[in-house]
């Protein structure tokens, strides 16, 4: 990706972004909003981590503007400050973790989300491809240092994962009929 596309990229995103409602905004809704506005596919993972960055980058800096704005502000009422402070660093700890399991987030380096590791080679992620999430769940090998998709696994849309998951309490029951046949 060259400099003048990510010059493009970052002032889209940004944008966006000042303009955003920040409850409600998502990266993946930020990066479909950019990409229909600048007409270009930002779901390959060099532009999603791209954009990834700017999210956060713009994130952090609004942090440190409000921070500054905060020790600017008359030492009036203190306590309700530190209150507020630290209902937000929980928030943000609530945020960095995964279905209160206490677990934080974890990305692959294409910026796919990492549900769970099955073993050191098999692993469940959530990734957008072509406009769809899709859960994949595959096997990965190593070269260069790097974890890379191998063909060994499926990637099932939304509809298909729920068919699945709706379709797991018989398989279930499918497997104790099997084990207890032995």
């Amino acid at each position: 990706m060259d400099t003048e596309m990510q010059r493009r990229i970052e002032a889209t995103v940004v944008e966006i972004l000042k303009e955003a409602d920040m409850e409600a905004a998502t990266e993946y809704k930020v990066r479909t909003m950019a990409a229909e506005k600048l007409g270009i596919d930002l779901s390959l993972p060099e532009r999603k981590r791209f954009v990834r960055g700017v999210v956060e980058s713009f994130l952090l800096s609004r942090t440190n503007e409000e921070v500054e704005r905060r020790e600017e502000q008359p030492q009036g009422n203190e306590r309700e400050e530190e209150e507020k402070e630290e209902e937000e660093e929980e928030e943000e700890e609530e945020e960095n973790t995964k279905g209160g399991r206490g677990r934080k987030k974890e990305y692959d380096d294409d910026g796919d989300l990492i549900i769970c590791r099955l073993s050191n080679k098999r692993r469940v992620t959530l990734q957008e491809f072509r406009g769809k999430m899709l859960v994949s769940i595959r096997e990965f090998y190593e070269k260069d240092g790097k974890q890379l998709p191998s063909s060994k696994g499926i990637s099932l849309t939304v509809d298909q994962w729920e068919a699945f998951r709706d379709a797991v309490p018989a398989i279930e029951d499918a497997i104790k009929k099997l084990e207890g046949s032995d």
